[in-house]
């Protein structure tokens, strides 16, 4: 991926966080972006959406974020000026669910073994 097209994926990240936070409530969870990916003709841009909360309503949210699609495209490109607006497609990103069990297996470590004692005189 070119540099341009990350920071245009940055640059719609950050505005879409802005307008979901600021226009958009999904009731009893809690929605985050994680990361947008682009194609390189910049025609369409995947969002990958975060959604803390039970299964059925990670389906709603992004059943709702679908819903609105064009309103929050509308929005979006009040903000970010581009030659041509890429269209929004929502997935659900389920990486941090992925990463719980590994953050508690870390957690549940025993702790390291003590550096035994280097020996006096030696050197």
């Amino acid at each position: 991926m070119s540099l341009r097209i990350q920071k245009v994926c940055e640059l719609i990240r950050r505005e879409l966080c802005m307008i979901l936070e600021k226009d958009y409530r999904i009731e009893n969870c809690l929605v985050t972006i994680h990361d947008v990916d682009c194609t390189p003709d910049m025609k369409q841009c995947f969002v990958y959406v975060g959604v803390v909360g039970k299964p059925y309503q990670q389906d709603n949210a992004i059943e709702k974020l679908t819903k609105a699609r064009g309103a929050i495209q509308r929005d979006l490109y009040k903000r970010v000026k581009l030659r041509s607006s890429p269209h929004l497609y929502f997935r659900l990103d389920k990486s941090v669910e992925r990463g719980v069990p590994l953050l508690n297996i870390i957690d549940n470590l025993p702790p390291p073994a003590p550096d035994p004692a280097p020996e006096e005189g030696v050197q």
